[in-house]
């Protein structure tokens, strides 16, 4: 799955540990999504797309099989 995680973030002006206290999860679990190595949960995925105002969709990316 890739993800804008990391480039929402800075567009918003947060350190990792700001974006991680504000979905609360830790520091390390946000730099695992922003490079990919780990998909958060449905919730996860929510609780990051309304604060950055935007749809899950926006932010969160299956990739083709092609």
């Amino acid at each position: 799955m890739k993800n804008h995680v990391k480039a929402y973030r800075n567009a918003h002006n947060l350190t990792q540990s700001d974006f991680a206290e504000r979905i609360a999860v830790s520091r390390q679990t946000v730099h695992a999504i922003e490079t990919g190595k780990f998909v958060p949960s449905t919730v996860l995925a929510l609780k990051i797309a309304k604060l950055f105002n935007a749809s899950v969709e926006t932010i969160f990316e299956l990739e083709s099989d092609d």
